[in-house]
């Protein structure tokens, strides 16, 4: 994946956040595309389903 595309999938996660009542509903979503939401000792960390790769930290 390519930094654009790490930067676009981001962007897209943050915007999902916005339109979401809670967490939960956001994190349901989110596995919905393909994506999920793992907490680490680094904070949360946006990662692809279901390979479990990292794409970043989410600045949140």
């Amino acid at each position: 994946m390519t930094d654009a595309t790490q930067t676009d999938a981001m962007r897209f996660v943050l915007d999902e956040r916005a339109r979401c009542v809670s967490d939960r509903e956001w994190k349901h979503r989110l596995r919905g595309y393909g994506y999920d939401i793992r907490e680490t000792l680094k904070g949360s960390v946006l990662t692809t389903l279901p390979s479990g790769r990292e794409l970043g930290l989410l600045p949140l």
